[in-house]
C-alpha cells in the first residue's frame, strides 16, 4: 500500500506540473480595439497578420470601434482589454480619476492634410465654412483645430461650423459631394482628392505640431496586476511597427492597407504608407507636449479638463524598460532600420 501511495502521489505531482506548464505556455487572450480606420493603424494590423502577438504569447482579437469615446467606454466596461485611440480620448475622462493609463503612443506628430473643396484657395476663404470631423472632442477634431490654429483661423471669430460626419472614408466622400467644405484627412485620402482638384491648405507633417495618437491605453488595475502581459504586448507592437517600416516589407504593408481600407488603387495605399512612415514612432514614448496641445483645446469643450494632471495619465515605465534593455534598438537593427 505504501508503494502504491507513493506511485499515486508521484503521478499526481507529474500531472500538476504538466498542467502548470500547459497553463504557463497558454497564450494570454486580449481584445484590442482601434478607434481609427486609416493607414496609421497598419502596424497593428501587421502585428496581428504576421504573428507577432503569438510570438510573444498573446492571442489577440483585433476589432474596430467607430470612435474613441466608445472605445474608452468599452475599456471601462471590460468588454475590451486594450484601446488604441487618440490621447484626447483619455484626456476627456481624465478629470474622473486616474483609472486609465497611456502606456505607449506610436504617433506623436500630426501628419494629416487639411483638404478643402475647389474654390477655397486661402485661409481667409474658410470663414463661414463647414469643417467635417468624426466626433467633436475626438482625434480628428483636435487635428482640425490645430490645423486651423496653424492657419491663424479662430473657429468662433471666423464662424467655422464644425460638423460631425464620420470616419475618414465618410469625410472624404462628404467633401467630394459638397456636404462639407474642409476636412483633416490622412494622405491616403487627401492625395486622391488632390488629384481631382481639391486643394490642400496645409500639410501638417511639415509643421512639427505634437500630438498623442495610436496609443496603447489600459485600465490602471490591469497595468498593476499584469505588467508582464503588457510588456509582451508592447514587444509585439514594437516588432510589428519595425516590420511595417522595413523597406523590403512595403509591398506586404501596402496590400494590408488596401485590404483593410478597401482601396482599389495601389497608389492610394502607397500614399497612406508614406504618411504612416512619417508618423510612426518606433520608441513609443507618449509626448507631453502633445498632451498639452490637446488640453488647450479640449478645455473649451470641458472646462474640467484644465484641472487634469497630465503626468497622471501617462505611464512610460514599460517602454523605458524595453528601451533601456536594448530590446527596441535590437529589434530595429534586426529589420535594418537605422534611427
Amino acid at each position: 500500500m505504501t508503494k502504491l501511495l507513493i506511485v499515486v502521489l508521484a503521478l499526481l505531482a507529474q500531472l500538476r506540473i504538466a498542467c502548470e506548464a500547459e497553463s504557463a505556455a497558454a497564450p494570454t487572450k486580449l481584445i484590442i480595439a482601434h478607434a481609427a480606420n486609416n493607414p496609421r493603424v497598419a502596424p497593428l494590423w501587421v502585428t496581428d497578420e504576421q504573428g507577432f502577438f503569438a510570438k510573444y504569447g498573446i492571442k489577440a482579437e483585433v476589432i474596430f470601434i467607430r470612435n474613441s469615446a466608445l472605445s474608452i467606454a468599452a475599456l471601462y466596461s471590460r468588454s475590451i482589454d486594450i484601446s488604441q485611440a487618440g490621447g484626447i480620448s483619455v484626456l476627456g475622462v481624465g478629470d474622473k480619476g486616474p483609472d486609465l493609463k497611456i502606456i505607449a503612443a506610436f504617433t506623436s506628430k500630426l501628419t494629416h492634410d487639411l483638404v478643402v473643396r475647389p474654390g477655397i484657395n486661402s485661409p481667409r476663404d474658410l470663414r463661414g465654412k463647414r469643417v467635417g470631423v468624426q466626433v467633436v472632442g475626438g482625434s480628428l477634431w483636435i487635428t482640425a483645430m490645430l490645423a486651423l490654429e496653424q492657419l491663424k483661423i479662430d473657429p468662433t471669430r471666423d464662424d467655422i461650423r464644425v460638423l460631425t460626419i464620420g470616419d475618414q472614408i465618410v469625410l472624404a466622400q462628404a467633401l467630394e459631394t459638397g456636404v462639407i467644405d474642409a476636412a483633416p484627412l490622412d494622405t491616403a485620402f487627401s492625395q486622391k482628392l488632390k488629384k481631382k482638384g481639391f486643394p490642400v491648405l496645409v500639410e501638417l507633417h511639415t509643421t512639427k505640431i505634437r500630438t498623442v495618437s495610436s496609443t496603447v491605453v489600459v485600465l490602471n488595475t490591469f497595468l498593476q496586476t499584469q505588467p508582464q502581459v503588457l510588456e509582451n504586448l508592447l514587444k509585439a507592437l514594437i516588432e510589428g511597427a519595425a516590420f511595417t517600416l522595413a523597406p523590403e516589407n512595403k509591398p506586404i504593408v501596402v496590400r494590408t492597407i488596401m485590404k483593410r481600407l478597401k482601396l482599389s488603387d495601389p497608389a492610394d495605399a502607397e500614399e497612406g504608407y508614406d504618411g504612416l512612415a512619417k508618423a510612426t514612432d518606433l520608441k513609443p514614448y507618449p509626448s507631453m507636449e502633445g498632451m498639452r496641445n490637446m488640453q488647450r483645446f479640449m478645455k473649451t469643450q470641458n472646462p474640467q479638463v484644465a484641472n487634469v494632471n497630465l503626468e497622471s495619465l501617462i505611464d512610460s515605465r514599460l517602454v523605458k524598460k524595453l528601451d533601456d534593455s536594448g530590446f527596441i534598438d535590437q529589434t530595429l537593427k534586426s529589420y535594418g532600420i537605422v534611427k
